[in-house]
This record gives C-alpha cells, structure tokens and sequence, in this order.
C-alpha cells in the first residue's frame, strides 16, 4: 500500500528533490506484505543509510502518524494514517465502489474465489477479495503481491496496457517460475499477451501454485487501457470443467465495471 502511496518519489529524479524527503518516502516503501515490520539496523542496513538517520526518520514518522511502533519490539509498522490516505486517493475508491456488486454477482454464480488485482511495476497487489464458499478453495491474502508473469490477473492488465508501457516493462525482465508450469521466455509471454488481448481474457493454467486454475479479464479505464483486472480462482478439477462460461461471466462483469469506471468501449 505504501509503495501505491509513495511510488512516486522512486519513478525519476527532480532538480527540486529533497533528499530529506526521498528517504522518508524510501522508508515507507520499504513496508509491505512481505516485510510488515523493520528494526531501526536492519531497516538502515536494508536501505544503506546510517542508523542515526534511519532512527530520527522513523521517529518522526511515528510522531505525525504514519509509522507505528511496537512497546516491546521497538519495531515499527506502517500506522492508520497511511491507511487512511490509501482512502481518500479517489482512483482507488472508485474501483472498490464499482467492483463489490460484480464482485458478489461473480462469487455467486460460480462459487469460487473473485478477486481485483492492480499493477505495481512488474506485480499484481490483490486489493479485493471475495472467498469461495466452498471447502476446496483458493486463499489469498489481500494485499499480497504476486509477479504479473505468473497470474492471471498479472497477464489480463499487462495485455491492455499501452503498446510502449507494456514494452518498457518487459524489457530485460527475467521470469522467474514457482512451478514447472510458469512461463519463463519473454518471447512466450509476448505471444500469450497478444493471444490474451484477442480472446479478451488470461489464463493462469498452475503456473503459480500446483492444483491452481484462474481466469481474468481486463478492468479498463476512460483513457481506454487497463487499470486493473478482476479473477476468479478455484482448484483445477473444477476450473477446467467450466473454463468457457467462467471466462465469459468474468468478462462480460469486467466490462460493467470498466464502465462504471467511465470506459466508453464495446
């Protein structure tokens, strides 16, 4: 969530940064799913700042609120204000008031797990989730972070990008698999995107998780490109059963959304 926040700072350098101000905002960016919390050495360590400045960054950032520290520990982790500006940025807002109906509707006709995925880079942040009801199911924790390459939801947003974005991103990406079924050739992932933009859908066929099948579909914009994609994940055996009319309900309930969210295509 911070680094949706603060990303900013680390996208190019302005004859008016402030140093100051860069390595608080590279101090926010440093908490996320996978590293919750920081000590003041390793954070220092982590960052290549001296520990003095590390200590009086993150205990100014505690005194305004946006960094919590724990009595006993002395680590620190991000505080309700930051929580409370991830709120108000109305991009993100909108996109929570327009998914939760086709979120539910989804969920409802296919009982399995629906999700809403954004890009961060070369990563998908799971920002809404709706679990199956069933006892084989999917778990993902929200706000987990997954490399786009292997999902879905990764591959759907990555297809309806700008021709020079999605290059700029592909560039030089090494694809690193978790299972033998991961794609791991730039050339194969070119070739699945533009398959994927045809069919208006992407698949992750286990190629993040063993027995895991998923379906996703584009959430577009008003400027005409995606913005984030709505999935629906299940265990294999029941996915593949249904692969057909699971893709289509994702798309035709990705499409309401996107115009909810002022896309003006067919």
């Amino acid at each position: 969530m911070a680094g949706q926040l603060f990303g900013a700072y680390s996208s190019g350098m302005s004859k008016n940064r402030l140093s100051s101000v860069a390595n608080a905002a590279r101090v926010l960016t440093s908490f996320s799913s996978t590293n919750p919390t920081w000590g003041v050495a390793e954070l220092a360590k982590h960052l290549d700042i001296s520990t003095s400045t590390v200590h009086r960054l993150l205990s100014t950032l505690r005194d305004e609120g946006l960094l919590d520290q724990d009595a006993e520990t002395g680590r620190y982790r991000l505080g309700l204000t930051v929580f409370d500006m991830a709120a108000a940025m109305p991009t993100q807002r909108s996109l929570h008031e327009a998914v939760l109906v086709s979120m539910t509707e989804l969920r409802s006709r296919t009982g399995e797990t629906v999700q809403v995925g954004v890009l961060d880079g070369r990563e998908v942040v799971y920002v809404e989730r709706l679990d199956s009801p069933n006892t084989l199911r999917v778990f993902t924790e929200l706000g987990r972070r997954a490399s786009a390459h292997r999902t879905s939801s990764g591959k759907a947003i990555l297809a309806f990008l700008p021709r020079s974005q999605r290059d700029r991103i592909l560039k030089g990406w090494v694809l690193e698999p978790l299972t033998p079924h991961t794609i791991t050739d730039l050339t194969a992932l070119r070739e699945e995107l533009l398959v994927t933009r045809r069919r208006g859908y992407a698949e992750n066929r286990q190629e993040s998780e063993l027995g895991v099948v998923s379906v996703a579909a584009p959430i577009m914009g008003a400027g005409g490109h995606a913005v984030a994609s709505l999935s629906l994940a299940g265990p294999s055996e029941r996915m593949d059963a249904q692969r057909t009319p699971y893709a289509e309900a994702v798309m035709a309930l990705a499409r309401t959304v996107s115009k909810q969210m002022g896309w003006r295509g067919k």
